[in-house]
């Protein structure tokens, strides 16, 4: 690794909101921290576009690994390219690997490898849990993504007895703690 004058800038990120980081730098020394809870798949992610506009020469860009950076070897390569452009370095702890921008052809096949790898690796994931879902379909155990059912049939029945009644829509709406809008779908 070259010598570095700049920043140690950190970059975090997993798929959902409810997942957590913390494991990811644990214990490495940041200078700024950048955070996303947004899949890899999407570009849209905020803050990794703020660490692109903010890295520059001699700071050093830390990520866990590098399925957290990108999801597919074209993003991986342009990211990694577009932060050495602006003379930063970047480095994978997972993978134990630095890239300077410096020529040199082990990391750059490094880069490919492991990049190829971790979008093979994604595959294979998906691939897998489509198979669950259609093993789960057939067997007829599978309601589709979502949340469940929160007004059950009971609660079905007793609101079609109380709209027959004539009782306001509104208040049978409040009683239950549902929107009015839930009652007419209910009532099709």
């Amino acid at each position: 690794m070259s010598e570095r004058t700049g920043r140690v800038l950190g970059y975090r990120r997993v798929s959902s909101l409810d997942q957590n980081t913390a494991r990811q730098l644990e214990g490495v020394a940041l200078d700024l921290e950048f955070e996303d809870k947004v899949s890899g798949k999407s570009m849209e992610r905020p803050k990794l576009q703020e660490l692109m506009r903010t890295a520059y020469t001699g700071d050093l860009v830390i990520v866990h690994s590098m399925d957290r950076l990108a999801r597919n070897l074209i993003d991986l390569k342009n990211i990694v390219s577009e932060l050495v452009a602006s003379g930063a370095q970047v480095q994978f702890l997972k993978e134990n690997l630095t890239f300077s921008g410096k020529a040199d052809p082990y990391s750059e096949l490094m880069l490919n490898l492991m990049g190829s790898f971790a979008e093979f690796e994604r595959q294979l994931i998906k691939s897998r849990q489509a198979e669950g879902i259609a093993i789960k379909k057939a067997a007829g155990g599978y309601a589709g993504k979502g949340r469940k059912k929160s007004i059950t049939d009971e609660k079905i029945a007793e609101i079609k007895r109380r709209v027959e009644a004539g009782e306001k829509k509104t208040k049978i709406a409040s009683d239950l703690g549902i929107s009015r809008e839930s009652i007419y779908k209910l009532m099709k």
